[in-house]
C-alpha cells in the first residue's frame, strides 16, 4: 500500500517526468494535454497529471494510487515516432487503465500472492521437517522455506502475469471504445 501511495512520486523521479499543463505554447505538448483531458472527460474521470519524459523508447504508462490521483506519462520517443492518431490510441489505452483501476488491482493481487507464497512455504516446510528431534530440523526448515518461496513465487508470478495480460487486453478494448468513430 505504501508503494502504491508513492507510485506517482516514484515514477516521476525514476523517469524524470516533466509535468505539462496545456499552456506551454508548444503545440505538440499542449495537444497531448488536451487529448488526455478529452479522453478522461469521456471516461468520466478526474484529470490526471500529464507528463513527458526523455527516452528514445516508444513507451507510455499510467500510475497512481487512485482514479483521482493518477499520472499519464509518455516518452519523447513515442511523440517523435508516432502519428497523432497513434498517440491518441496509446493515451486512450492508458486512460482505460485508470478507469479500470488497474494500478490498485495489480498491487493488491501481487500483495495477496506474496502473502500466500510466504504462508504456504512455511506450512509445507513445517510439515516436512517436524519430528521429535527439532535440533536437526532447524537448518533444513529454513532451506526448505527458501526453496519453496522461490518455486511458489515463480508459480505465483505466472498467475500475476496472466492477469496483467488480461488487464492489458481490457485496456486495449477500453481505449478502442473511447476513440471509435
Amino acid at each position: 500500500f505504501i508503494s502504491l501511495q508513492m507510485s506517482r512520486w516514484i515514477a516521476k523521479r525514476a523517469t524524470g517526468v516533466r509535468l505539462v499543463d496545456g499552456r506551454t505554447g508548444n503545440s505538440q505538448v499542449d495537444w497531448l494535454y488536451e487529448t488526455v483531458a478529452r479522453l478522461t472527460r469521456q471516461a468520466n474521470l478526474p484529470m490526471p497529471e500529464v507528463g513527458i519524459y526523455e527516452s528514445p523508447e516508444v513507451n507510455a504508462f499510467a500510475t497512481g494510487p487512485s482514479k483521482s490521483r493518477s499520472l499519464v506519462a509518455v516518452s519523447s520517443g513515442l511523440l517523435r515516432s508516432m502519428r497523432p492518431d497513434e498517440v491518441e490510441g496509446v493515451l486512450a489505452h492508458e486512460v482505460a487503465h485508470i478507469a479500470n483501476g488497474d494500478m490498485v488491482t495489480m498491487t493488491l493481487l501481487q500483495g495477496v500472492m506474496n502473502a500466500f507464497v510466504m504462508f504456504f512455504a512455511r506450512v509445507i516446510a513445517y510439515a516436512l521437517t517436524r519430528s521429535n528431534d527439532s535440533r536437526n530440523n532447524n537448518g533444513s526448515y529454513y532451506l526448505i522455506v527458501i526453496v519453496l518461496q522461490l518455486v511458489l513465487g515463480i508459480l505465483g508470478s505466472l498467475v500475476v502475469n496472466w492477469f496483467s495480460r488480461y488487464r492489458e487486453f481490457r485496456a486495449d478494448h477500453g481505449g478502442i471504445r473511447s476513440i471509435a468513430f
